[in-house]
């Protein structure tokens, strides 16, 4: 993943300390959760964008690395919501159903297609706690919600899982 760094001068270069630390990873967790690489680039800098007009307010340094982490998510959420109304909105402007052509994913791995087939709140879910290695407290706080909640959708995601990895080990 490509993103390059803007040379902001905030607190000694923080910014871009943090970017060429953090920039990566923050990468790899918008891309799980959206499964397209150019949007994930684009999440990435919108975090950084958002992060860099946080850092009036920040107190604790350390605590920049998950505000990071909950921005992006934060975005990515928003990203997809704002799709579904899209397509809500696409569906009763139209007089004929709409046909929509699934990419091609025969090369794409198929863990990651399995992963991507899971609906964004169960798909966010299980990135954090299993990709991310957060506790179900950790991960409730960053999806607003509740700790059963977060078991639940991890829960159901991973029945969700299971067929469909099961059939990539026969394919």
């Amino acid at each position: 993943m490509r993103v390059e760094a803007r040379s902001i001068k905030l607190e000694g270069g923080l910014l871009v300390e943090l970017f060429e630390r953090h920039a990566t990873e923050a990468g790899r967790l918008a891309y799980l959760l959206t499964g397209d690489r150019e949007l994930a680039e684009d999440l990435v800098q919108d975090a950084f964008v958002k992060l860099a007009g946080r850092f009036v307010h920040v107190r604790d340094a350390g605590g920049l690395h998950a505000y990071l982490r909950v921005t992006v998510v934060n975005l990515a959420r928003s990203h997809h919501r704002r799709r579904a109304v899209e397509r809500r909105y696409a569906e009763r402007q139209s007089h004929h159903e709409l046909t929509i052509a699934a990419p091609d994913t025969s090369e794409r791995d198929g863990l990651q297609r399995a992963l991507l087939s899971l609906p964004i709140r169960q798909r966010t879910a299980i990135v954090l706690r299993y990709y991310e290695d957060l506790d179900v407290a950790q991960t409730a706080s960053i999806m607003r919600c509740s700790e059963g909640t977060v078991k639940s959708l991890a829960s159901r995601g991973i029945a969700r899982l299971r067929p469909l990895i099961g059939d990539i080990s026969h394919d």
